[in-house]
């Protein structure tokens, strides 16, 4: 039922008011980014905040306000610091100061990043953009999302995902920081790759890619179902009750 790890995470539409509503679900790992949230956490569920700035730690930066009210606490897991930056419009030292500063200011608290692919999806890369040695980045998310209804592919293609993960060690991203991102969207206004567009996973799809996850990353620090909430007038986790009962056995076993 997919890679080994306690701890499950959600991006998008986690908060109604002050109730968590993926917590049904097995997600244990809030998405938040108001400190206030840490109080109204549910029991055995942490936090990771979602930042997104990439403007590093200088005088005024946006990273230095979003993280403010943010300190060392037993709900808090960490920092979401960008979702697919491209090195050209976020600098790989911006996010060496960011990281750095939440090391040395908030310790314990782990930095996190969403790698893009640099090429297509069937033969990607993630060489000269981020990893430990220019970022001092913890973890690192992979999201090749391999079920789309492309020319030639009117499904999932099952060599994707081990494609992705071979190409951030190559990259000098150790196994050990991979994330897995499972796809749980699909629809709406999403484009991929290769021209055509995502599909929400069937639940038998669903648990075929936990199944490509667990071989290609079997024990990561997190895993990651994108999203919760739709995003882009797309269907996703929180309208899916079938993969809800699929991601639910997985998160709870």
């Amino acid at each position: 039922m997919g890679p080994a790890t306690s701890l499950h995470y959600t991006a998008n539409g986690n908060w109604v008011g002050d109730t968590y509503v993926p917590g049904p679900a097995g997600f244990n790992l809030a998405d938040i980014s108001d400190p206030s949230l840490l109080s109204v956490l549910p029991a055995n569920t942490r936090a990771l905040v979602y930042v997104g700035q990439c403007d590093g730690t200088g005088k005024g930066s946006a990273f230095l306000n979003a993280v403010q009210g943010f300190q060392s606490n037993p709900r808090l897991y960490g920092f979401y610091l960008m979702d697919e930056p491209h090195p050209s419009a976020c600098p790989a030292v911006n996010l060496e100061a960011e990281s750095d500063w939440l090391h040395a200011n908030i310790p314990g608290a782990k930095t996190f990043v969403v790698l893009e692919n640099q090429s297509e999806t069937a033969s990607p890369t993630y060489q000269n953009t981020y990893n430990p040695a220019n970022t001092h980045i913890d973890l690192y998310g992979l999201d090749p999302y391999p079920c789309r209804a492309d020319p030639g592919l009117n499904g999932c293609n099952d060599t994707w995902i081990a494609l992705a993960v071979h190409a951030a060690e190559s990259a000098g991203v150790p196994l050990a920081d991979v994330v897995p991102v499972y796809q749980t969207f699909g629809g709406g206004s999403w484009a991929d790759d290769g021209g055509g567009q995502y599909l929400l996973p069937t639940a038998t799809q669903e648990t075929q890619l936990l199944a490509d996850w667990a071989h290609a990353v079997p024990s990561p620090p997190f895993d990651y179902a994108y999203s919760w909430g739709a995003q882009n007038g797309d269907t996703a986790l929180g309208q899916s009750p079938d993969l809800q009962a699929v991601l639910r056995t997985h998160n709870g076993r």
